[in-house]
């Protein structure tokens, strides 16, 4: 059982680290909805 079991996420990556699409398929062995995920640049 994981934290994540029937959760819905949103995944917010950062472009100079870990982009939001890596964090997306880490997640896809879980058992959770990703409703949004996007890349940002935070400066």
């Amino acid at each position: 059982m994981s934290l994540f079991n029937g959760k819905k996420v949103i995944v917010i990556g950062d472009r100079d680290g870990i982009p939001g699409p890596a964090i997306e398929e880490c997640l896809k062995g879980l058992d959770c909805e990703v409703v949004f995920s996007s890349t940002e640049c935070f400066v």
